[in-house]
C-alpha cells in the first residue's frame, strides 16, 4: 500500500480547491452574461463626447505638425529616446538578475513592491507613465485648440491614459495574481460574485459598490439627530430639531441642502454632523429633505422647486416660530437656487431673509471648472432626449459622471479591490451616503443644465424666476460664503467669482481646505482641514487668498460667531409643536419608481 505523504494531501486538497473555484466560475459566468444582457437602452451621447472633440484633436494635432514641426520631432524623438533606454535597461536587469535602479516617479497605483523589484513589472510601470506623460504634453501643445475644446481634449484624453493602467488588468497587477495565488483562487471567484451583484444591482449597468450596504441605516446609525417632521408637501418634508440647549437665538436657521443627494450628508455619525453641532450652539434648525422624484414629477420646473420648496420652507419656519425673519443656507445646488431666490424676493420687496450662507455654490458659470467637459451639447442634448423619455435624470447617470471626475478614487481602485482582489465594500458613512443619490426631474434638469450651466443666465441676469429675469446683483442681503480649495464640483475660484457679484455690502468669504464634501464636513473635534478667512471677496481670487488668515482646523466656529451675531438675542428654546412623524423622516428612505 502506498502511504500519502503531508505534501502530497495539501497539493490534493488544493487541486480540490481551485476545481471547485472554476466551478464557481462557470456558474458566475453565466449570471454575468444574462444580468448584461438585461441592460436598459439608453441615448448612446450619454456614453462619451461627440465626434467632434476627436476631430478638433486630430485637426489641431495635424496643424501643429504643419506649424511647428521642429517641435513635434522634438517630442517624438524625446519619447523614443526614453522608451529606449526603458527597454534597454529592462533588458540588462533581466540578464542580471537585478532590481532596475530607478523606481521612477511616485504613484500610489503602485505601491507593491514588485513593480520597482521586478523587471518585467518596471517596465511596463515605466512604458505606462512615459505614454501618458507624452500624450499630456502633446495635448498640451495644441495651439490651435480653443481654450474649452483644449479642456476637454485634456480631460478625455487623461480618462483613456487612466483607463489603460497596467493596474486596471489581472494579468498586470500583481496584487490581484498574489492574492489570486494565495487562495487558490478564491479571490477571483469573490470578485467575480461582487462584480455580477453589481452588474445584476444595475440592471445590466456597472456601478461600483463603493461602500457596504448592510453596515448603515438611515435614522439608525446615520441621520440620528433627534427632531421631527412638521411640515410635508409634495417637493419636500420640513425636519425641525429638538434643541438641547437651555436657550437658543432668537432668528432661525433653515439648511437648504442639494436635492442632487440626500440631506444626511450634513448628519452622518453624531460626531461628524454639522446639523447637530450647530443645534448644540443653541440655533432653532430646520433642514428640508427633499423628495426623491419619479417620472411623475417630469414636468416640475425650476420655479416649482422655488415656490413649492424654498418659499414655502421659509413661510413655515417663519409661522411655526412666529418670526418675521429667518437665516437661510443653501449647499451646491440649492445654494445656485436660493441666490435666485433671494434676488426674487429682492426685486419683490420682500426682507423675511435676514441673512444667507452659501456652501459650495455656483452662482457664476463661465467657467465651471472640471464638470463643464459634459457640458457640450453632445452631452446635453443626450440628456434631454434621455429625460423626455424617462420623466427623470437618473441618479445613476449624475453619479457615474461625478465619479469620473475622480475616477481614480471612485472607480478604478475601488474596482480593483472588489472584482480583482474580492474584497468586501468598507463600512464608510460618506461613500454609503454618496451611493445614495436622487433623480432630478426631467423639466427642471434641463432647465438648470441649459439656462444656468451653459447659458450663464444667473450672472448675466437673463434667467428668469417667475417669468422675471434675475442676476447677481440683486442679492443684497448680508451673506457668507464658504467655498473648498479642492472642490472638483464647484471649483473655489467659480465661486469666489460668483460671490464677488453679489450685490451685498455685507459678505464674507471662507475657504476651507479639502473637498465639496470633506471641506464642508469638517468637525472642529477632529482638526483636520484648516481654512483662510479675510476682507470682503474682491479682485483676483489669488490676490484674496494670499492676502487672507489662514486658521488650521474647522471654519465651523468662526461660522458660528458670524451667524450669532445675524440672529438676535437668546430666547427660551423652541420645541415642535405639530409632528408628523420623527426625524429623519419618510423622504429620505423612500424608492421612487424607475422611468
Amino acid at each position: 500500500m502506498i502511504k500519502m505523504t503531508t505534501d502530497d494531501g495539501e497539493a490534493a486538497a488544493k487541486l480540490g480547491r481551485l476545481q471547485d473555484n472554476l466551478a464557481k466560475v462557470e456558474v458566475l459566468s453565466a449570471r454575468l452574461i444574462k444580468a448584461v444582457a438585461s441592460r436598459k437602452a439608453h441615448d448612446p451621447a450619454l456614453d462619451g463626447p461627440g465626434q467632434d472633440v476627436y476631430v478638433k484633436a486630430a485637426a489641431a494635432y495635424m496643424a501643429e505638425m504643419l506649424n511647428n514641426p521642429a517641435r513635434v520631432l522634438e517630442h517624438q524623438i524625446g519619447y523614443w529616446g526614453k522608451t529606449l533606454q526603458n527597454y534597454v535597461a529592462a533588458q540588462q536587469a533581466l540578464v542580471k538578475g537585478d532590481a532596475p535602479n530607478d523606481p521612477g516617479p511616485k504613484d500610489k497605483r503602485f505601491a507593491n513592491p514588485v513593480w520597482d523589484t521586478n523587471p518585467a513589472f518596471h517596465y511596463l510601470k515605466q512604458q505606462y507613465l512615459l505614454n501618458a506623460e507624452a500624450l499630456k504634453a502633446a495635448v498640451g501643445d495644441m495651439e490651435t485648440l480653443e481654450d474649452r475644446d483644449r479642456k476637454r481634449v485634456a480631460y478625455f484624453t487623461k480618462q483613456i491614459v487612466d483607463m489603460f493602467a497596467p493596474t486596471n488588468f489581472l494579468g498586470t497587477n500583481p496584487d490581484a495574481l498574489e492574492k489570486a495565488m494565495a487562495t487558490d483562487g478564491e479571490s477571483l471567484v469573490r470578485g467575480l460574485e461582487n462584480l455580477v451583484r453589481d452588474i445584476e444591482a444595475g440592471h445590466g449597468e456597472l456601478q461600483v459598490t463603493l461602500a457596504d450596504h448592510e453596515a448603515f441605516t438611515v435614522g439608525v446609525n446615520i441621520a440620528t439627530t433627534p427632531g421631527s417632521v412638521v411640515f410635508r408637501n409634495r417637493l419636500f418634508e420640513l425636519i425641525q430639531y429638538t434643541p438641547v440647549t437651555e436657550t437658543v437665538h432668537k432668528t432661525p436657521l433653515l439648511i437648504f441642502p442639494p436635492w442632487i443627494n440626500k440631506f444626511y450628508v450634513l448628519d452622518m455619525k453624531p460626531a461628524n454632523s454639522l446639523i447637530k453641532w450647530v443645534v448644540e450652539q443653541g440655533f432653532t434648525v430646520f433642514v428640508v429633505s427633499w423628495v426623491n422624484p419619479g417620472p411623475e414629477y417630469a414636468d416640475t420646473s425650476m420655479d416649482d422647486y422655488i415656490r413649492e420648496g424654498f418659499l414655502t420652507a421659509m413661510a413655515e419656519v417663519r409661522r411655526i416660530t412666529h418670526e418675521a425673519q429667518i437665516n437661510a443656507v443653501g449647499y451646491c445646488i440649492a445654494g445656485t437656487t436660493l441666490g435666485m431666490t433671494l434676488a426674487h424676493l429682492q426685486k419683490a420687496g420682500d426682507r423675511t431673509v435676514n441673512s444667507a450662507t452659501f456652501f459650495t455654490t455656483l452662482t457664476d458659470f463661465s467657467d465651471p471648472g472640471e464638470v463643464g467637459v459634459f457640458l457640450g451639447n453632445d452631452f446635453v442634448d443626450g440628456i434631454e432626449r434621455q429625460t423626455q423619455a424617462d420623466g427623470i435624470l437618473s441618479k445613476d447617470y449624475m453619479s457615474r459622471t461625478f465619479s469620473y471626475l475622480r475616477s481614480n478614487d471612485l472607480i478604478y481602485q475601488p474596482a480593483i479591490k472588489s472584482y480583482m482582489l474580492g474584497e468586501a465594500p468598507p463600512a464608510f458613512d460618506l461613500l454609503y451616503w454618496n451611493s445614495d443619490g436622487t433623480n432630478l426631474p426631467c423639466k427642471m434638469a434641463m432647465e438648470y443644465l441649459r439656462g444656468l450651466c451653459q447659458d450663464d443666465g444667473f450672472a448675466k441676469g437673463s434667467f428668469k424666476v417667475f417669468g422675471k429675469p434675475v442676476s447677481l446683483s440683486d442679492v443684497k442681503l448680508p451673506l457668507c460664503a464658504v467655498a473648498c480649495e479642492t472642490d472638483h464640483i464647484a471649483p473655489w475660484k467659480a465661486s469666489f467669482n460668483g460671490i464677488k457679484q453679489m450685490g451685498s455690502a455685507d459678505k464674507s468669504f471662507i475657504l476651507s481646505q479639502s473637498g465639496h464634501i470633506a471641506g464642508i464636513v469638517n468637525p472642529p473635534a477632529k482638526g483636520k482641514y484648516g481654512h483662510y478667512s479675510g476682507g470682503t471677496p474682491q479682485g483676483a481670487p489669488e490676490d484674496w487668498q494670499a492676502g487672507a488668515t489662514f486658521t488650521q482646523g474647522s471654519w465651523w466656529p468662526r461660522w458660528k460667531d458670524w451667524l450669532a451675531e445675524r440672529s438676535g438675542p437668546e430666547i427660551a428654546a423652541r420645541r415642535a409643536a405639530k409632528i408628523l412623524c420623527p426625524a429623519p423622516g419618510t423622504y429620505v428612505v423612500a424608492t421612487p419608481p424607475e422611468g
